[in-house]
């Protein structure tokens, strides 16, 4: 019989939590989570990322602008900000004469260890009973959040994470993933027909919104995926990235 293990039992009771209790998450938990989510992996023992804390209510409140108006980004007790940082590279190549490559692999290097360490720490939080929910809109304005939280160059913010006590009246069920055949594949890709599954897919999340008494049509996965992708997603992230100082050109 296959076992299983406490974080494979944390992992598959995810959900995404956006009420959170009026509590304080203590100073020592914070710093275990954190101390965990830090030896996540990284490319080449880099450490390309950084990451802030955020608890004051003011600077809350002005990144919920910033993400659209969310309103869980200044309702959570802690918000931390999971950032791609070159800005430490730089210096260190400096400190040894030498020029960091600055192009599309070292802002991936970077933008990917953020993102690790960011889920590691999710993980950690969730093994305590706390709920998290993870914010890509901070990319909406990059500058501008950059800015408030007084990054230098080189340092943007990948995605933010709101972190507190669930309301337990407010957690959600969790939603259906995909049919495990489509994104688990044995030794190579297997190039068949994706959309009966997905077809599947479709009548599972009809009937998980249907039952939360929201009323969408009988396509509630790819009809809103269509949507999505058949629009510009933030047109001019690539350009206020290079005015941070991150270079996408081949080679250097």
């Amino acid at each position: 019989m296959t076992k299983t293990t406490p974080v494979i039992e944390c992992q598959k009771r995810h959900v995404t939590i956006r009420s959170f209790k009026n509590l304080d998450i203590s100073k020592e938990m914070l710093s275990e989570i954190l101390e965990g989510g830090r030896r996540a992996p990284t490319s080449s023992n880099m450490q390309a990322y950084s990451i802030v804390i955020v608890k004051d209510p003011k600077i809350k409140a002005e990144l919920a602008v910033h993400a659209g108006n969310q309103k869980h980004v200044e309702t959570c007790p802690v918000f931390v900000a999971f950032c791609a940082d070159l800005n430490r590279l730089q210096a260190t190549c400096a400190s040894h004469g030498a020029k960091m490559t600055n192009n599309l692999e070292t802002f991936l290097i970077s933008s990917i260890d953020a993102s690790l360490v960011g889920m590691s720490v999710q993980t950690a939080a969730e093994s305590f009973g706390l709920g998290a929910v993870m914010i890509g809109a901070m990319r909406n304005h990059p500058q501008e959040v950059a800015s408030l939280l007084n990054l230098p160059p080189q340092v943007y913010v990948v995605y933010g994470m709101c972190l507190g006590w669930p309301v337990e009246e407010d957690v959600p069920p969790q939603k259906p993933r995909l049919p495990i055949e489509l994104v688990i594949h044995n030794e190579k890709y297997d190039h068949g027909d994706p959309m009966p599954a997905i077809k599947r897919h479709n009548m599972e999340m009809a009937e998980h919104y249907s039952s939360l008494g929201k009323n969408l049509d009988v396509d509630a996965w790819s009809g809103v995926i269509a949507r999505n992708l058949s629009r510009p997603l933030r047109p001019t992230l690539k350009a206020n990235l290079e005015n941070m100082g991150f270079n996408f050109a081949p080679g250097e």
